[in-house]
């Protein structure tokens, strides 16, 4: 098994869709029906159970999945290891995050980073969390530090650098909307609430909303967890948002946590990147500090 075999055994035993994986991995339906024809043979074993509607993998098929991302893994730390031995790297990284997670965790890699990579230079955008895998795939960032979505595309790695509660927030000031959670018992259906437009936070809000039984009274749909903050703090209405945003917003001592006795799940932030560019020098190294949070 060579390395672009096993890469296109890893992407379709995650991918589990033979023309997903020749799209994303730039190789004809026929060329990766013989790698996996070819890596069977070899292990004279069925790696893959095939019918005209779904793919999945054999038991064996699995074994092979575990040994093969850890093969890559370590050949992977090895090129890095290799380069970095050899010489400094330089070049330009372009990393996109939310404005939170720029002063909240970014600084920690980035200081990290400098040391390791002197000569590189960085270009910072930030934007809505919700965007930063599209910004990734439209080739417009590098890597970024996103929150890992619902729905992953398979030609993307994901390394998790940390758990981020959730909390359910409200206003401080006097208002209808303090009014109305003053009530006992509250009238969730009545309450105005803001929603985030799209992302990890919106579905935890919908599963919320979904478990409660709750017919919301949505008054905006806001791109931005800073900007839902704020409209929270003006008595606009109650928003889910993560840990960091909460602590870290200006208009902090204007908004509180609202207890409902309801565990929204955590979410899993972390650096991602296209899989075909995650031996790349600088981003090799960027992910593999990562790592070692």
């Amino acid at each position: 098994m060579d390395l672009r075999s096993a890469q296109l055994f890893l992407h379709l035993a995650s991918s589990l869709n033979f023309a997903k994986t020749s799209e994303q991995m730039f190789v004809s339906p026929s060329t990766l029906t013989r790698v996996i024809q070819r890596l069977e043979d070899e292990l004279d074993t069925c790696l893959f159970e095939r019918d005209k509607r779904s793919v999945r993998l054999t038991s064996a098929g699995e074994r092979v999945q575990r040994f093969v991302r850890v093969w890559l893994d370590e050949w992977h730390q090895l090129q890095l290891d290799l380069q970095l031995a050899s010489a400094e790297l330089s070049g330009t990284i372009r990393i996109f995050c939310t404005v939170t997670a720029s002063y909240s965790h970014l600084p920690a890699l980035l200081d990290k980073f400098r040391l390791q990579c002197p000569k590189a230079e960085i270009q910072l955008t930030t934007g809505d969390a919700a965007s930063a895998i599209e910004r990734i795939r439209a080739d417009e960032a590098d890597v970024a530090i996103a929150a890992y979505p619902e729905s992953f595309p398979a030609n993307l790695f994901f390394q998790s650098i940390a758990s981020i509660p959730v909390y359910l927030i409200a206003p401080v000031i006097p208002c209808k909307v303090n009014d109305l959670l003053n009530q006992q018992p509250i009238a969730w259906n009545s309450v105005p609430m803001i929603l985030p437009e799209h992302g990890p936070a919106r579905s935890r809000f919908n599963q919320w909303l979904l478990d409660k039984g709750i017919s919301p009274n949505i008054i905006a749909k806001v791109d931005g967890h800073e900007a839902m903050v704020s409209m929270v703090a003006l008595g606009s209405g109650i928003t889910i948002v993560p840990e960091p945003v909460f602590q870290h917003s200006p208009v902090r001592d204007r908004v509180r946590i609202l207890e409902t006795n309801y565990a929204y799940k955590a979410l899993d932030l972390g650096v991602c990147m296209l899989q075909k560019r995650r031996s790349e020098p600088l981003i090799a190294a960027f992910w593999q500090l990562a790592l070692k949070k």
